[in-house]
């Protein structure tokens, strides 16, 4: 049975992305639905829904679904905003999401993705190799892999001395000395916590815990924040894809319909047919639809399920995505 608030993830545990809503759900105690994706497309349970978004993790709240992690943690914060984690004045809203772009835009995961060792079983299985030279657009070959490690480790090394020497230097527990783990930290941690968990990824010569103690130290008190919140969290519950399906199509829609800036550089029109798709990786893999909505935060799609055959809305962010109208108008990259 879906939760009450209606918000199913679709997932995969080994995805560094989900876990940034993973921990945000639980650091919440959200009550929330998981339906576990495979590691490689097809996923036929997103595409019954009429999505092609190929990124995992995607999240729903009844038939709106909601793509890329920096926009599901946004409406998460909007929509359920008693106990919300986020920033709330300027200065920290500014770091927050300063370290959101920092992680996400500015190298730090592509670095990590880079950093994977030769040796990762994964690499031995050509379909998985082939699923992530189409997510990234380069070669996941094991020779490649190899000769880009050492660039990859001398840039990570930058980013965790940036760490431990200006916003961990003075001790503080947490990025925003606040008591508890807010969402900057979800912002910050992530790629770090995900490399430090891969055995092999970070050599102990570089990368050992007496060289970045207040790094390891704040990796070991998220995981234990993360842990007591989830002993008091409700219990998740695992639906198979046609449970979540059937759960999504009969749900009704979370969202209004919104309205089309007038403004907007791109001139497009509420109703137009448009596409659009993300250009940083998965850019392979475009949704089409109608537009019922475009602001400087998001775009929003309709379109429709393959089974049940009910409208469906799909949110993409502005940030590193394009629209185009389908037949004639302008596209963006914002």
């Amino acid at each position: 049975m879906a939760p009450h608030n209606d918000i199913v993830l679709f997932h995969y545990s080994f995805s560094p992305y989900a876990k940034r809503v993973i921990w945000y759900l639980a650091l919440r105690g959200l009550e929330y639905a998981q339906c576990i994706q495979p590691l490689t497309l097809p996923r036929e349970d997103i595409n019954a829904l009429g999505v092609k978004y190929r990124r995992i993790p995607i999240l729903s709240i009844g038939r709106d679904v909601y793509c890329d992690t920096r926009l599901i943690l946004q409406k998460l914060e909007e929509k359920f905003p008693s106990g919300a984690i986020g920033a709330s004045d300027p200065e920290q809203k500014a770091v927050q999401k300063l370290l959101e772009t920092w992680t996400i835009d500015g190298g730090i995961f592509s670095r990590a993705a880079q950093a994977i060792p030769p040796e990762m079983p994964l690499l031995n299985d050509p379909k998985w190799v082939k699923d992530r030279e189409d997510y990234m657009g380069r070669s996941w070959a094991k020779e490649d892999i190899a000769k880009g490690r050492p660039e990859a480790l001398a840039h990570l090394r930058e980013a965790f001395e940036l760490l431990e020497s200006t916003l961990l230097a003075d001790g503080r527990e947490w990025i925003l000395k606040t008591k508890q783990p807010t969402l900057a930290d979800i912002e910050a941690i992530w790629p770090f916590h995900w490399l430090s968990t891969m055995e092999g990824a970070l050599p102990p010569s570089l990368f050992g815990k007496d060289h970045f103690p207040n790094v390891y130290a704040w990796i070991d008190r998220f995981n234990t924040a993360v842990k007591v919140a989830r002993s008091s969290a409700p219990k998740v519950t695992t639906l198979k894809g046609s449970e979540a399906i059937q759960h999504v199509t009969q749900a009704g829609l979370a969202e209004p319909d919104g309205e089309v800036d007038g403004q907007d550089p791109l001139g497009l029109k509420k109703g137009q047919d448009v596409e659009s798709w993300p250009i940083d990786s998965g850019f392979n893999h475009r949704d089409r639809g109608q537009l019922v909505a475009l602001t400087q935060q998001e775009v929003v799609l309709k379109t429709q399920a393959k089974i049940g055959h009910k409208d469906v809305h799909i949110h993409h962010p502005r940030t590193n995505f394009r629209i185009r109208a389908v037949s004639g108008g302008g596209e963006s990259m914002l």
